[in-house]
């Protein structure tokens, strides 16, 4: 997991982030893999597995890389019409070009994970179709056929002294956080 940030040194980013950062480092949580900053360029690369941002920051990297994925998209389709080696040459390739778009095709990950250790909602793109949606459902169907928030709430210690965020939460006036009752 990584912390999406302006740049990958400690001194960079808000205060919020920052203070998240040390908190997540400090955590002591066992099954927390905490990879640190990471930059939008590194969602691209695969840099960590899930990249944590807050919701302005994050809608912004999202619908970048939808617009520069679309974007790509149209320059092929501009660059495969120019002569006849480009149309025979996008003849040849059309199986990798059909299992590229397949991939590129923000419907078919469609979807953002707000997880909550008593809920999960999954936050469709709003300019989604049927695909998109039915896709979106699915995700939030395997994960409650999976039971992932029961797995990361037993893999979470949540005792005052195993879960630093308590007294953080409690300082700023929150209630502190709790074992889940159901």
């Amino acid at each position: 997991m990584g912390l999406l940030n302006i740049g990958v040194e400690e001194i960079k980013g808000i205060d919020e982030v920052k203070t998240a950062s040390r908190l997540l480092r400090e955590s002591g949580l066992p099954n927390l893999d905490y990879h640190g900053f990471v930059e939008g360029d590194d969602i691209g690369k695969g840099t960590v597995d899930v990249v944590v941002t807050e919701g302005f920051t994050g809608n912004i990297a999202l619908k970048t890389a939808e617009g520069t994925a679309s974007q790509m998209a149209q320059y092929l389709r501009e660059a495969r019409g120019h002569d006849f080696m480009s149309q025979l040459g996008f003849f040849l390739a059309r199986h990798a070009f059909a299992a590229l778009k397949a991939k590129m095709d923000p419907r078919n990950v469609n979807g953002g994970v707000f997880l909550g250790l008593n809920g999960v909602v999954i936050k469709s793109h709003g300019g989604s179709d049927v695909v998109g949606t039915a896709r979106a459902i699915e995700i939030g169907y395997a994960m409650a056929r999976h039971q992932l928030l029961s797995k990361i709430r037993d893999s979470l210690p949540l005792s005052r002294e195993h879960f630093p965020f308590n007294s953080r939460l409690e300082a700023a006036g929150a209630p502190a956080v709790a074992p889940s009752e159901s």
